[in-house]
């Protein structure tokens, strides 16, 4: 008996006896172009929702963000470990491919059975208007782009399956071959148009650049660093904003006009307070060097920089506002939803904690936080270094977890004395070779740091002047370095005389520890 020919919309079971037809191999290849190009198009579609919005909420950018929520502290340290600035580059990436990947199944299941493409739409646009709708900052609009682009994929998945349902029964089908040609060229054109749409539609980071370059902020008196800070062959004594390390969970930074920022600071104090920019620059504005470290840092990582900031002082803002006797901790918020818990009193004593507005004699960089952000001296930066800040809740620990503690890293975050070897990197020239690098522990201070080569003797090396106990301090040490292999190693020591840690410890849960070696070969 014969057998009976697919039909429309259809094709023959792989496992079945039947010889497969000449041209499946290219029907499946079509069809799965097809429930690309669908994606595609649905996805631009939403970007360009999301800029008529004005939300970031995209579905790359709604699916990454609830995956960064969800994501295990030990997962987030192998990604930064592997990428380390560029795991968001990266994350985007991922999720970008495996959303086409999925859509090339649709493709091709949409081809044997609609519905069964159309379901890998659905399912995908239903995850991605889900995570939209429950981000903190999403509003009541944010899973719109969502949906349009799931609809959009949807409409042209359709087309697609049966442009190319002619080509099940008769692979030779010119016209069903020429047909689908010439949707997926109008696809791919109207992806690309939509998508400069929506570039030109989304002009609110070209608004929040030129409000950002028209500020007029107070600037400090000289950007120089002090005299006799920078150690020979050290790293940059002062990080450019470009170099700064940036490590936090906006997949999509916020962006926020100067004019329309209001910060307000409420919950155990005696008087609530709402402040404009406008109000920030009204009040005293202090210059301040500071170094921020990365908990994630590993040893002798590069996630810590030193920058001037500008800004007031929390401590004064806190006074106004009167916390309460019992209250020891702030809960900050930034716009994208993401908390931190620091504790009061590192806003209140004499380490100049502060809301800052500007870098290295610039207003804040969008990727640091624009328009505002937290710098607080001697503690990591996820209990403290809130950017794009629109919240203050004085509170006690006790009544709170802040973004990071449920995922297993520790409450408070004080920063660890730790130090790192610059140079040389892995090879030298026999004869006299400077070694050098930085040691911090911020708001304590360095004291003494040490070299030794091989495992021999510690030797002391020379310290850079310092500047603030709240910066790092650089330090070189001259070796007269023989032929072979070697290898180095650097402690330090804090204000009091106590040396950094030396057993070996992950990042995860309160900040790495052990000491930095580096291999060198001379010759």
């Amino acid at each position: 008996m014969n057998q009976p020919l697919a039909q429309p919309g259809e094709l023959s079971d792989p496992g079945s006896s039947t010889p497969a037809r000449p041209g499946r191999s290219g029907l499946l290849l079509r069809s799965a172009a097809g429930g690309v190009l669908a994606a595609l198009a649905g996805l631009a579609a939403g970007s360009v929702a999301a800029a008529l919005l004005g939300t970031r909420q995209t579905p790359v950018v709604a699916i990454g963000s609830a995956f960064i929520d969800q994501v295990p502290p030990w997962l987030k340290d192998l990604a930064i470990s592997l990428f380390g600035t560029h795991d968001k580059t990266a994350l985007k990436t991922g999720i970008l491919l495996v959303l086409l990947a999925l859509a090339a199944l649709g493709g091709v299941l949409a081809v044997l059975r609609y519905w069964a493409g159309a379901a890998v739409v659905i399912l995908l646009a239903g995850l991605a208007v889900l995570a939209a709708a429950t981000r903190p900052d999403a509003g009541q609009t944010g899973f719109i782009p969502s949906f349009v682009a799931g609809i959009t994929a949807l409409l042209l998945l359709r087309l697609f399956a049966t442009r190319l349902s002619g080509l099940v029964t008769n692979p030779d089908d010119g016209v069903s071959r020429r047909g689908f040609l010439q949707l997926s060229a109008g696809v791919a054109l109207g992806t690309v148009a939509v998508g400069a749409l929506g570039r030109v539609v989304g002009g609110r980071r070209s608004a929040v650049s030129d409000a950002r370059a028209a500020l007029q902020l107070p600037l400090p008196p000289s950007l120089d660093p002090p005299a006799g800070v920078q150690a020979d062959g050290a790293t940059p004594w002062a990080t450019p904003n470009d170099d700064f390390y940036r490590i936090d969970t906006a997949l999509s930074v916020p962006l926020i006009l100067p004019g329309g920022w209001k910060l307000r600071i409420h919950g155990m104090v005696d008087r609530e307070l709402e402040l404009s920019f406008d109000d920030l620059l009204k009040r005293k504005v202090i210059h301040k060097w500071v170094t921020l470290a990365c908990v994630s840092n590993e040893v002798g990582g590069d996630l810590i920089g030193n920058a001037l900031w500008s800004g007031v002082l929390l401590k004064d803002l806190l006074a106004d506002a009167g916390p309460a006797a019992d209250a020891d901790a702030i809960k900050s918020t930034s716009k994208d939803g993401f908390t931190a818990g620091t504790p009061l009193s590192t806003l209140t004593d004499d380490r100049e904690s502060m809301l800052a507005f500007a870098m290295n004699g610039q207003p804040l960089p969008v990727e640091h936080g624009f328009p505002v952000r937290i710098v607080v001296p001697g503690l990591y930066g996820y209990v403290s270094a809130t950017k794009w800040l629109t919240d203050i809740e004085v509170t006690r620990f006790d009544q709170f977890e802040a973004y990071w503690t449920p995922r297993g890293w520790s409450e408070r975050g004080p920063i660890k004395l730790s130090s790192r070897i610059d140079v040389p990197r892995s090879k030298a020239s026999t004869g006299q070779v400077t070694v050098a690098g930085v040691a911090w522990d911020q708001h304590v201070g360095i004291s003494k740091v040490e070299v030794r080569v091989d495992g021999g003797p510690w030797q002391q090396a020379e310290l850079a002047t310092d500047a603030s106990i709240d910066t790092w301090r650089q330090w070189h040490w001259s070796w007269d370095a023989p032929r072979g292999n070697h290898v180095l190693q650097v402690r330090a020591f804090d204000a009091k005389g106590n040396p950094q840690i030396e057993s070996q410890a992950p990042p995860a849960p309160d900040g790495s520890t052990g000491l930095h070696s580096v291999d060198v070969k001379v010759g």
